[in-house]
């Protein structure tokens, strides 16, 4: 598909050893090794929400935090419907589904409950809609889109109104995710070659580069106190779980295996860490203790 490169892209010295994983194995939730991404955990930390292909069909799952229960949130939708999002309350949830045209599809943001029911369209389809993220207020949607030309940031009121664009760069900016507070947003941007991580204020306003390397950096995810970034990288040649300081320093390996490590979501407690993994064979969901 040619919206993969949006959709699937993943995509120093170490002195805060207290950052470090707590030790011993991830504990595997998901032993059925079909493909997983865009993981989520939900804010009262009981569920999780999570993209799916399971016989042949690319849709939006949930199951316990323990891993039982699982099921389609959206069974009545047969197009492929991805990367969901709950708003802070946990009564909303945002994605993206995607209407097939032919051997391509046409993007758009819509939004149901939680249970899956009062479904509707936010953002129709303009360009490439991607990577939609609730405001801790729930009062906007932050987005992907190509509508001018190249993938930049854009946030649109709850209502569908008042759509803004954030980024104007020329090269693409991906992967966006509100900090706690709301006052700034991470994100990821080939603005200076590589793709890198960036932070930059709610306005858009004031982005700062807080990874460098010869290597690709993506999906950051803010640890619930604001402080922290976990993220996907490639910098020991696969794709592992890093965490830095909000400021990009003290960089810590926290998953460090030869697998493929993606998708970091913190519960809401922000004491434990669930990532999507290949290292046992297929695609499954683990929980990781983190300091």
């Amino acid at each position: 598909m040619s919206r993969a490169g949006l959709v699937l892209l993943f995509p120093i010295s170490v002195f805060l050893c207290d950052l470090r994983a707590l030790g011993g194995e991830p504990l595997r939730l998901t032993t059925d090794g079909s493909f997983k991404q865009h993981l989520q955990w939900s804010p009262d930390g009981k569920r999780f929400l999570f993209t799916r292909i399971h016989q042949g069909k690319m849709a939006l799952w949930t199951m316990n935090a323990d891993g039982t229960d699982p099921k389609r949130l959206l069974p009545g939708h047969d197009q492929p419907h991805f990367d969901g999002h709950w708003s802070a309350d946990g009564k909303r949830i945002a994605y993206v589904f995607d209407q097939l045209q032919g051997t391509d599809g046409q993007l758009r943001i819509n939004t149901c409950a939680a249970d899956g029911t009062d479904d509707k369209v936010l953002v129709p389809h303009k360009a490439f809609e991607e990577s939609p993220r609730w405001s801790p207020d729930g009062k906007k949607v932050l987005w992907v889109s190509t509508r001018d030309g190249n993938p930049e940031l854009y946030t649109v009121a709850a209502d569908g109104k008042d759509v803004t664009r954030l980024t104007t760069e020329v090269a693409y900016d991906l992967h966006p995710a509100w900090s706690p507070d709301g006052k700034r947003i991470a994100f990821a941007s080939g603005r200076t070659g590589r793709q890198k991580l960036f932070v930059m204020n709610a306005d858009g306003t004031g982005a700062k580069k807080v990874t460098d390397g010869e290597f690709l950096d993506a999906w950051p995810a803010w640890r619930p106190d604001g402080k922290q970034l976990a993220f996907v990288s490639n910098r020991t040649g696969n794709y592992d779980i890093w965490l830095i300081a909000a400021d990009g320093t003290g960089p810590v390996n926290l998953t460090n295996h030869p697998a493929q490590d993606t998708s970091p979501a913190w519960s809401p407690d922000g004491k434990k860490l669930a990532f999507v993994s290949t290292r046992g064979g297929g695609s499954d969901v683990y929980i990781l203790d983190v300091k």
